[in-house]
C-alpha cells in the first residue's frame, strides 16, 4: 500500500495548510502527525511532519534542526514568519497553519488525511463501515438506539443492538437512508448545529420519541450529527458517551473523506499520465483506473469568449459538474484538469457520448453562467491509444465556436485535418515558400485579386464559367486576370502539380476560399 506523500496530504487538506518551502520535493513520504512542544528531546522519527506546539514560528531554528537530525519530513509552525532559509539548508519541509488554529483540530486534521488511503475509499463509498461500528458502541454506552448523519440530514450509519426501542421517524430515515423533511425537523437541526455539547430534543409528532444529540465537528466544520432515541431508560452517563461518539465521529468522517480525496487525486495523476502518454505501464494504469475496452476521450472548456471573472475557480466547478455526470453515468470516474481544460474517459462504443457530452455542457452552462464548449476524440480499442483520442480532442476545440459547441472528430474531421495541414506547412520552410506568396505581393501592391480569382478557379473545378459565378463578373475578366497573373507572378497554371500546390498553399495558409473570399 502507499505511503501518504507531502503533495498527497496538501492536496487533502487544501487551504488549511501552507508549504514554504519542501527541499527534497513533495513526494517525500509523511507517517504521521506529531504534536511536539520543542522542549522535549525528540527521537528518531522518519518521515514524521512535527506540529510546533508552544514554538513561535519565527523561533523554531532549533526544531527545525532536531526534525533533521530525526529524519523527519517537515515542521508545521503557526503563523508565516518561519525561517525558510534554515529549512531550506537542512532540508526539511516548512509549513504554517493560521494564527488563530487550534493544534488539537490541527492534529486531527492531518492525522486522518495522513491515515487515509486509496483503498480505504471503496469501503467509505460502500457504507462508512466503522461508523456502523461506532453507531452500536454509542448505541451500546448511551442506552438508546443511534444514527449518524452527514449535514444534509442524509443518514450515514445506524445502530442494531437488539431490543431498543426505536419510532416510525427512524424507520422512514433507515428506508430512505434520508431524515423525513419537515418544519419541525428543520428547527431542530438549527439548534442542534449552533449547540457545542449533547442537546436533549423533544418528539416531533405523536408516537415518536426525544432524542439526545450532538453535532459532530472538526476545525470548526461541521461534518455531521449523531442521535440518540431516548426511551427513558438513557445511562446515566449518556451525553458523555455522545460527546465522546461525536468526536470518534469526527476523525472517521474526516478519514473517510480524506481518502476519498486522495483516491481521486491519485485518479486524476494517473488519468494525466496516460493522456499525455506518459503512463510506464498503460493497461495497469487503465486498470487502476477501471477502464477496461475501447474508449475515447472528451475535453471540456469555457467558452473564451466568455467573460469570466475568476476562470481558474469557474474551471474548477466544470471539473466536478463533469465528474458529477460521468460518475451518475458510469460509476466512479476520473476527470483532470490540464490548463484550463477538463478532461475525462468515456467507455464503450461511443453511441451516446455526444448525447452525455451535450447534456453535460447545457447542465455546466446553467450551472456556472458561462458558455461550455465539449470535443470528442476517435474512439481507440484501449487505454494505450488515449493519448491519441486525447490530442483529437484538442483539435476540435479549436475548430468549434458559438454555432457548433459539441462535436466529435469525425463530424470535423475536414476543419481539423485543414488545421494541422496548415501548422505543418507553416512550420517547414520548404513547404510554406513558392509562387502564392509572390500572388499575395503583387495583390497587396497593386490593388488586384488575383489570389481571390485564383482560388476560385480552383474552387470551381478549374472551370471558368463557374470561376467567374463566384467573383460575380464575366468570364472574360476571369480569363484576363489568369493571363495577367501568370504574367507578373510567374505562375505555371498548365502544369497540374503547380496548381495542386498553389491551391493547397492559399487554402490552407493564406486561409483564402471561393465561397468566403
Amino acid at each position: 500500500m502507499d505511503a501518504c506523500t507531502l503533495g498527497d496530504l496538501l492536496d487533502v487538506v487544501g487551504a488549511a495548510l501552507r508549504l514554504h518551502t519542501a527541499p527534497a520535493g513533495q513526494a517525500v513520504p509523511v507517517t504521521e502527525a506529531v504534536l511536539h512542544d520543542g522542549r522535549t528531546p525528540l527521537a528518531r522519527q522518519p518521515g514524521a511532519l512535527l506540529l510546533a506546539v508552544g514554538v513561535p514560528a519565527a523561533e523554531c531554528g532549533p526544531l527545525l534542526r532536531a526534525a533533521a537530525e530525526a529524519g523527519a519530513t517537515g515542521v508545521v509552525v503557526r503563523g508565516a514568519d518561519g525561517p525558510v532559509a534554515e529549512a531550506q539548508a537542512l532540508g526539511v519541509a516548512l509549513l504554517s497553519v493560521a494564527e488563530d488554529a487550534a493544534w488539537h483540530h490541527v492534529h486531527l486534521l492531518l492525522a486522518s488525511a495522513i491515515a487515509a488511503r486509496p483503498a480505504d475509499a471503496a469501503a467509505a463509498d460502500s457504507g462508512l463501515g466503522d461508523l456502523f461500528a461506532l453507531a452500536d458502541a454509542i448505541a451500546t454506552a448511551a442506552g438508546g438506539a443511534t444514527a449518524i448523519e452527514d449535514p444534509r440530514q442524509r443518514l450515514l450509519a445506524y445502530s442494531t443492538v437488539p431490543g431498543q426501542p426505536v419510532d416510525e421517524d427512524r424507520r422512514q430515515g433507515i428506508l430512505g437512508r434520508q431524515v423525513p423533511a419537515s418544519a419541525e425537523n428543520t428547527e431542530q437541526y438549527r439548534r442542534l448545529f449552533a449547540a457545542d455539547r449533547p442537546l436533549r430534543l423533544p418528539a416531533l409528532s405523536e408516537g415518536d420519541l426525544p432524542r439526545l444529540a450532538m453535532p459532530v465537528r472538526a476545525g470548526g466544520e461541521t461534518l455531521g450529527s449523531v442521535w440518540v432515541i431516548d426511551s427513558g431508560s438513557l445511562a446515566p452517563d449518556a451525553e458523555d458517551a455522545l460527546a465522546q461518539g461525536a468526536s470518534t465521529a469526527a476523525l472517521l468522517l474526516l478519514r473517510a473523506r480524506a481518502a476519498r480525496e486522495l483516491a481521486r487525486h491519485r485518479g486524476s495523476e494517473l488519468l494525466r499520465r496516460l493522456l499525455d502518454g506518459t503512463a510506464a505501464d498503460a493497461s495497469t494504469a487503465a486498470e487502476r483506473l477501471g477502464l477496461a475496452g475501447p474508449a475515447r476521450v472528451a475535453a471540456f472548456v469555457l467558452d473564451s469568449a466568455a467573460s469570466v471573472p475568476d476562470a481558474e475557480r469557474t474551471a474548477l466547478r466544470l471539473l466536478d459538474v463533469v465528474r458529477l455526470q460521468c460518475e451518475a453515468r458510469y460509476g466512479r470516474h476520473a476527470g483532470v484538469l490540464v490548463d484550463g481544460v477538463v478532461y475525462a474517459v468515456l467507455p464503450g462504443p461511443g453511441e451516446r457520448h455526444k448525447k452525455l457530452a451535450e447534456d453535460i455542457v447545457a447542465r455546466a452552462g446553467q450551472a456556472l453562467r458561462v458558455p461550455v464548449r465539449a470535443a470528442l476524440g476517435e474512439v481507440v480499442p484501449d487505454a494505450a491509444g488515449l493519448a491519441d483520442s486525447r490530442a483529437d480532442a484538442d483539435l476540435v476545440l479549436r475548430v468549434l465556436d458559438a454555432g457548433l459547441p459539441v462535436a466529435g472528430v469525425d463530424e470535423v474531421r475536414s476543419r481539423v485535418t485543414l488545421l494541422r495541414l496548415a501548422e505543418v506547412m507553416g512550420e517547414r520552410r520548404e513547404l510554406s515558400a513558392g509562387a502564392w506568396r509572390r500572388v499575395l505581393a503583387y495583390d497587396a501592391a497593386h490593388g488586384t485579386e488575383y489570389a481571390r480569382t485564383l482560388v476560385c478557379w480552383f474552387d470551381a473545378g478549374c472551370d471558368m464559367a463557374g470561376a467567374a459565378k463566384l467573383l460575380a463578373v464575366h468570364p472574360n475578366t476571369c480569363r484576363y486576370r489568369l493571363r495577367q497573373l501568370q504574367q507578373h507572378a510567374g505562375v505555371d497554371l498548365d502544369d497540374p502539380d503547380e496548381r495542386l500546390v498553389l491551391w493547397l498553399q492559399l487554402r490552407v495558409l493564406a486561409g483564402l476560399t471561393g465561397a468566403t473570399a
